[in-house]
């Protein structure tokens, strides 16, 4: 017994000193490239650690809470004699970006220094973690597609409700040219800014069209009325209200005014988490509008599921590793074999978050709408 005590004991104090020479952490922080202007902090530094730095003289007690709904997790602040409370994360993030808030004494506000995006059913503070990967969704000097907002009219809750046009680069350049379309949806307690402002996914679709890499198509996206549900509470949802705007009002208004080839073939679904839940339901019911279906991080489909195989022109399957990778592979092995033309892909690293989805969509755009 004590000769297995004294290998334990050296065991843990090797690999202690290794843990402890890995996280040592590398004081190159730099601010982030999602703070406001002119303001030092959050700051990143080459390992993905994130130093914060809040503005709360009076406070006792000073929590930043990093991921949707502050899921990942809290770093508690210590404050110093200026008055700011201070503190880095225990680890690193993963690469992409992330939501976060900071609970001052109880009540929950956004870091000052951090630009906002709508997440878990608020504004949220926002930080991007840099990743080895990042080129694709970058803004470089290529020609730029434009994203508009539009106001459609919705007899079915009476009244107008928004969402966002991406129209390619040479959508205004040969107005004698049509354009299939991809209806593209957000997760739950997101809206219709989500993929282009936390996913990039303009600059995705600038990038992939300059290099040539995929067909240039529109793409909108609206708000998919979940954030009725509470988190977790996914299968209360009812897709009937939304089926009947995305279905028999915004995408008839689409077609009427903008340059789509409106059919079936050239109309595309997709929707990470709940969104693909949404994209799995409406394609179902509808297989008459949509040709290419894609859930990311958004579950599976069985064969058995769709009842017209000639129909169906891809199904496009992904998640983050951290997530149910095993699951999406076999759903697309079974698919496959059952002669649908399916495909997935696991995003390395990461988990239920943006850069899954980013480069998800990467993935999935050249797919799209092939001759």
């Amino acid at each position: 017994m004590k000769k297995y005590s004294i290998i334990l004991v050296v065991l843990l104090t090797f690999y202690g000193s290794v843990c402890i020479a890995q996280t040592a952490i590398v004081e190159d922080f730099k601010p982030s490239t999602l703070n406001q202007p002119g303001q030092d902090y959050p700051q990143v530094n080459s390992q993905g650690y994130v130093r914060f730095r809040i503005a709360a003289p009076e406070a006792k007690s000073v929590v930043v809470s990093l991921g949707l709904g502050g899921a990942k997790g809290g770093t508690e602040l210590s404050k110093a004699e200026d008055g700011f409370w201070k503190g880095t994360t225990a680890g690193a993030m993963d690469e992409g970006f992330h939501y976060y808030h900071v609970t001052v004494d109880g009540g929950v506000f956004n870091d000052p220094g951090a630009l906002n995006f709508y997440g878990s059913t608020r504004w949220e503070s926002g930080i991007e973690i840099p990743s080895h990967d990042q080129d694709f969704y970058a803004l470089k000097e290529v020609p730029h597609g434009n994203v508009q907002q539009i106001l459609f009219p919705s007899k079915s809750t009476n009244t107008s409700l928004r969402a966002y046009v991406y129209t390619p680069p040479s959508y205004f350049k040969d107005k004698s040219k049509s354009y299939p379309v991809l209806y593209l949806q957000h997760g739950w307690g997101e809206d219709e800014t989500a993929w282009s402002n936390q996913g990039r996914v303009n600059l995705i679709m600038d990038n992939m069209i300059a290099e040539g890499k995929i067909k240039p198509f529109i793409i909108v996206m609206t708000y998919g009325m979940t954030n009725e549900i509470k988190y977790g509470g996914m299968a209360s949802f009812k897709i009937d209200g939304f089926q009947t705007v995305l279905v028999d009002e915004l995408i008839p208004y689409v077609d009427s005014n903008f340059r789509t080839i409106a059919n079936q073939k050239n109309r595309a679904m997709a929707g990470l988490s709940m969104g693909g839940m949404e994209t799995k339901t409406i394609t179902l019911n509808k297989p008459e509008v949509f040709s290419h279906y894609a859930l990311l991080s958004g579950g599976t489909y069985k064969a058995q599921d769709i009842k017209d195989k000639s129909k169906v022109k891809l199904i496009f399957l992904s998640c983050g590793s951290k997530e149910r990778p095993d699951a999406i592979k076999s759903s697309v092995s079974e698919l496959k074999a059952a002669g649908f033309n399916a495909v997935s892909y696991v995003s390395e690293g990461t988990g239920h978050e943006f850069q899954t989805w980013r480069r998800s969509f990467k993935e999935l755009a050249p797919l799209l709408f092939k001759d």
